[in-house]
């Protein structure tokens, strides 16, 4: 029983020091790559100071709704942090859905704002129905609108920073109806 004790207790040490592993940065070049292949986003890539790409975001919502999503911030093309994103909401709200989302920061000042370690877009209305989809939002980083039939069909609205910052989402897929108030908030994890 000692032996066997023993052994479990090494198995879990070594189990958790494989799993307790240093902030680790992961390969999100297929994401970035649906955003870079739209013409509505490319541009951004090219101007921006740096980035936040998220590659799943899921959503689920019934009058009540939630979304939770991981990712990384890039300056300069390199990971300098993980960041998470976590939303609640209220209001008409029925399914679910999983959605890539990507934050583009015009300068110093953006990216200084969003990596200050905690971050928050407020009061978003949004409907989005399988890959086709519609978004406005207000909050702290002011307000923007986008729209977009998908990525390959380049039939996209124009979209430009707003107090440094612009904001993109692609639709996984999920169908989710929703015309709610809730807000996303990040924080965000130097490497």
């Amino acid at each position: 029983m000692k032996k066997m004790s023993l052994a479990l207790i090494i198995a879990l040490i070594f189990g958790f020091s494989a799993v307790v592993v240093v902030a680790e940065v992961e390969d999100y070049s297929s994401t970035i790559n649906v955003f870079k292949d739209s013409p509505a986003v490319a541009k951004f890539f090219k101007n921006s100071y740096g980035y936040a790409v998220f590659p799943t975001i899921g959503k689920a919502g019934w009058v009540v709704g939630g979304s939770y999503g991981k990712g990384q911030v890039y300056r300069g093309g390199k990971v300098t942090g993980k960041a998470s994103v976590i939303e609640g909401s209220i209001g008409f709200q029925f399914g679910g859905e999983a959605f890539s989302e990507i934050i583009f920061f015009q300068d110093k000042r953006a990216y200084d704002q969003f990596t200050s370690g905690s971050f928050e877009f407020g009061a978003t209305a949004q409907a989005v129905v399988i890959t086709a989809g519609a978004q406005a939002q207000a909050g702290t980083a002011g307000k923007s609108a986008g729209a977009s039939a998908g990525p390959k069909t380049g039939v996209q609205a124009e979209t430009s920073y707003v107090k440094g910052m612009a904001t993109f989402v692609h639709s996984l897929g999920g169908l989710m109806y929703e015309a709610s108030i809730g807000g996303q908030k990040f924080k965000f994890e130097p490497l």
